[in-house]
């Protein structure tokens, strides 16, 4: 019986033939009793069998863990493009997510100093540190096993990946809002996850997640992947885009405009007007705003002057014009706050814009008009006690 080293190896050799070399290994047929190799799915377990004939089963197999996004890309003229397109200098360190089996792995460990490769598999890692060291390149490589969305990465320049599908967005949001700095992530994703993270406004795949990536980096297209590609072939084709943080970002509070997104974005197609005279959507930003309406200094002006048009309480029919009578002080505390939500969107033309249209910039320009007016969309209240009781202790 083969050690279990040599099964691994066995295997690896399996993987580096190329997809038309590798389809006939597991696909052969013949009558004279020749080996065959069966390419199973296996839906009970959730996972994807490579295994030997009965005759040959001390060579092993590795179950391809479909929960885990396994799906090994097997195009060279692919991922040497990958590589390519990196632009790695032969000082740099970069970051893998995912590497599988590593042949884009051992393609980056010719082109760079060191690669760190972030890899939840255990079964993988072995794989992974084998090929490199066939290869001679073990020196280069540093393999952590672990969840990459729990860790904190070291230090790197790069990141070029053919990530799990299913960590897409978390894993692009903490490399992009991370204290990591890096020149760029070329990354593989599905193709419908990459056209919204490449949208622009007025697309229809423009969405929350273009709007905050965007705002601290630049995304660019590359090339698209057929599912054909890889093995085993997924359901959907994929992309490579390549992002590069922005040297300066807006000044802007980033759990403020996370919170600010998530409700314009909540129905995009929505006209603003539309969004923010909701009842429910009023005393949620009346509580998140914490502060009392009724001893704003200048809203009290602002409404004399009929600075504010006419607004629907309930939006029913009723107004505030019956004042303390008619209503108690927080019923007319949360009328006034309404009335200054919509002149904020009136005054700066938004009230019947659609966010699915609007640029970062515009964006950023309506954040800052409703602070400047006391309307704040994450817990300002809490955040203000916070830093209140810092100084007092300091």
């Amino acid at each position: 019986m083969l050690s279990r080293s040599k099964s691994l190896s066995v295997y690896v050799s399996r993987l580096i033939l190329g997809r038309h070399n590798l389809l006939q290994l597991f696909h052969s047929k013949s009558s004279s009793g020749r080996r065959r190799h069966n390419l199973r799915d296996d839906e009970d377990s959730d996972k994807i069998r490579f295994q030997e004939t009965k005759e040959h089963q001390e060579e092993g197999y590795i179950r391809l863990l479909k929960s885990r996004g396994q799906h090994i890309l097997t195009n060279p003229r692919v991922l040497d493009t990958i590589v390519r397109k990196s632009v790695i200098k032969p000082n740099d360190t970069v970051l893998e997510i995912g590497p599988g089996t590593g042949n884009l792995t051992l393609r980056l460990l010719q082109a760079c100093e060191k690669v760190i490769a972030v890899e939840i598999d255990k079964r993988m890692v072995e794989i992974l540190r084998s090929r490199a060291a066939e290869s001679g390149l073990e020196d280069r490589l540093t393999v952590i096993c672990s969840d990459a969305l729990k860790i904190e990465f070291p230090r790197f320049d790069l990141v070029v990946a053919n990530i799990p599908y299913g960590i897409s967005s978390p894993l692009v949001a903490k490399l992009v809002f991370g204290m990591n700095q890096f020149r760029s992530a070329t990354l593989l994703f599905q193709k419908e996850f990459a056209r919204r993270l490449l949208a622009n406004p007025g697309d229809s795949e423009f969405n929350r997640l273009a709007v905050n990536v965007k705002l601290v980096a630049d995304v660019e297209f590359i090339m698209d992947v057929s599912k054909r590609d890889f093995l085993p072939c997924p359901k959907v084709d994929s992309s490579v885009v390549k992002i590069w943080p922005k040297a300066q970002v807006p000044d802007v509070d980033l759990h403020e405009w996370w919170a600010f997104t998530r409700t314009c974005f909540g129905k995009k197609n929505k006209t603003l007007g539309a969004t923010f005279k909701q009842k429910k959507k009023v005393m949620e930003l009346y509580h998140l705003s914490g502060k009392s309406v009724c001893n704003d200094e200048n809203i009290g002006s602002w409404h004399h002057k009929g600075k504010f048009s006419h607004v629907e309480v309930d939006g029913d029919g009723a107004s505030d014009e019956g004042g303390c009578s008619s209503f108690s002080c927080s019923g007319v505390e949360m009328s006034l706050f309404r009335e200054k939500i919509v002149w904020v969107l009136q005054s700066n033309g938004f009230e019947d814009k659609r966010p699915s249209k609007l640029s970062n910039e515009e964006l950023l320009d309506l954040l800052s008009s409703f602070n400047q007016a006391g309307i704040y969309f994450n817990d300002h209240k809490r955040t203000r006690d916070a830093n209140n009781a810092i100084l007092a202790t300091s």
